[in-house]
C-alpha cells in the first residue's frame, strides 16, 4: 500500500475509535466495566482524546512527509493503543450486573 493510504486508513480508524469511546463515555457502565476494570466515563473520554491526537498525527505526517516510513510506526503505535482500549472495553462491555 502507498504511504498516503496508510495515513488515510489510520486517520479513519482513529476517528472511529474516538467516536466509539466518546459514545461509550456517555453511559456509566455496568459493575464489571465500572468497578472491576475501572473503565469509567472519564477513562473513555481520555481514550477518545488520545484517538483524536492520533488522527491529527496521521494528518500531520501525511502533510509533513508524504513518502516517509514514519506512517508505519505511527500506525503500529495506534494499533497498540486501540488494542489496549478495545480489550479493556470488551472485558466489561456486557453491562450485566448479575
Amino acid at each position: 500500500m502507498k504511504p498516503m493510504v496508510w495515513d488515510l486508513a489510520g486517520a479513519v480508524a482513529s476517528i472511529l475509535l474516538g467516536l466509539a469511546a466518546l459514545c461509550r463515555s456517555r453511559s456509566t457502565g455496568g459493575f464489571y466495566d465500572r468497578d472491576v476494570y475501572a473503565m469509567t466515563p472519564a477513562v473513555h473520554r481520555r481514550y477518545s482524546f488520545g484517538a483524536a491526537a492520533f488522527a491529527l498525527a496521521f494528518f500531520a505526517v501525511a502533510g509533513w512527509a508524504p513518502r516517509s516510513g514514519a506512517t508505519i510506526w505511527l500506525f503500529a503505535a495506534f494499533v497498540l493503543f486501540a488494542v489496549f482500549y478495545l480489550t479493556s472495553f470488551l472485558r466489561g462491555a456486557s453491562d450485566d450486573d448479575h
